[in-house]
């Protein structure tokens, strides 16, 4: 599937793709999460260049190799990241390596169409039969978990449930509000049940979400297409001693839109924390009362892929998976072949999906 610029995407069998080179491995793709961040290529909140294949939630079969590759081999089952870090800059030593540089950008080129170069989306591409990729972007899993639902931890998990666990490091008894109840926010929803988190408001436009986010933890939901959404909040958690601090310990922005962030930022209490997770689009600002933040200890943070460690996280959140402590089946809402592309992203740009997988 190759995107040809705002608006434009087409299907096409013709597509070839290079040998893997030196680090590199080739990976039959099995299955790909549809992310909003894909959409977000195609209706031009995400500048990319075009001609591009997109997808980077995805998950296959090692085909084969490239030199220097020791780690992993042909026939492994691995689950795919967008992380092409370098592992030798001072930030890949220090275990943060959604802060290395060798991470920004990461345009190539492996295919070809018609003999012209095709590039790559966030270094990875999943939304095609065959990728390349660097071998540390690859996690070898345990083949007997489906790779249709395997694909989702590679960004939906390690962003949900890593901005919870990772980023915001959320205590046990604290209370939080998660905005944009879509397959992020589900699992920022989960990852705060993990954590402990005594009270859990779901905020969406679409009143529909209500089920699935209090299946996936939410103990409150709020609906944001009818009035004041923090004051309905602060009316859920007050504070007994001090009617002005009332309102979460922790919110969560999932949606990208900038007057979300503004009524999560507006729902925290005295020394509360909003979390940045959503993509908002480029340039974006947002004018913010400074007193509401330097006088009371308010925070606002952002969240780059759930400052994940994928070798770290993404085997422990699939033995999380197989012990019943996250769910992953349960975020499928519809499963697409390739050529559905039309029907899967309207289904996805209609607020249908928790997630969307194409399966190839």
């Amino acid at each position: 599937m190759i995107y040809e610029g705002p608006g434009k995407m087409a299907f096409t069998d013709a597509l070839s793709v290079r040998d893997p080179g030196p680090g590199e491995v080739l990976v039959r793709i099995a299955a790909s999460g549809i992310c909003h961040s894909d959409l977000s290529v195609v209706n031009g909140t995400i500048p990319w260049s075009a001609p591009a294949v997109l997808g980077h939630e995805g998950a296959g079969v090692i085909e084969a190799v490239g030199e220097g590759v020791t780690e992993l081999a042909p026939g492994d089952h691995v689950a795919l990241h967008t992380l092409a870090y370098c592992g030798q800059c001072a930030h890949c030593e220090s275990g943060r390596p959604t802060h290395c540089r060798k991470t920004l950008g990461n345009r190539t080129e492996p295919f070809m169409l018609d003999g012209a170069p095709v590039s790559n989306f966030a270094a990875t591409s999943t939304f095609v039969e065959k990728t390349v990729v660097k071998q540390q972007q690859a996690v070898k899993i345990d083949p007997a978990i489906p790779l249709d639902l395997a694909c989702l931890i590679g960004c939906g998990v390690l962003t949900g449930v890593g901005s919870v666990i990772n980023r915001a490091d959320v205590s046990a008894g604290q209370t939080a509000a998660v905005f944009g109840i879509g397959g992020i926010g589900l699992n920022v929803i989960q990852g705060l049940k993990l954590a402990g988190a005594a009270r859990i408001v779901a905020v969406d436009l679409l009143p529909a979400r209500e089920g699935m986010a209090r299946e996936f933890g939410a103990t409150d939901f709020v609906d944001a297409s009818d009035g004041d959404v923090a004051a309905k909040i602060k009316a859920l958690l007050p504070d007994a001693l001090n009617p002005s601090a009332a309102g979460v310990d922790w919110a969560f922005e999932c949606s990208g839109s900038v007057a979300a962030l503004g009524s999560a930022m507006n729902t925290l209490g005295w020394g509360g924390t909003c979390v940045i997770v959503g993509t908002p689009r480029a340039g974006a600002t947002l004018e913010v009362p400074i007193g509401q933040l330097g006088f009371v200890d308010r925070a606002v943070i952002g969240a780059r892929y759930g400052s994940s460690r994928p070798h770290r996280d993404m085997p422990a959140y699939l033995a999380l998976y197989k012990n019943g402590a996250l769910k992953l089946d349960e975020l499928v809402t519809k499963r697409y072949s390739l050529d559905q592309y039309e029907e899967a992203f309207h289904d996805l740009e209609a607020g249908k999906l928790a997630r969307g997988v194409f399966v190839l």
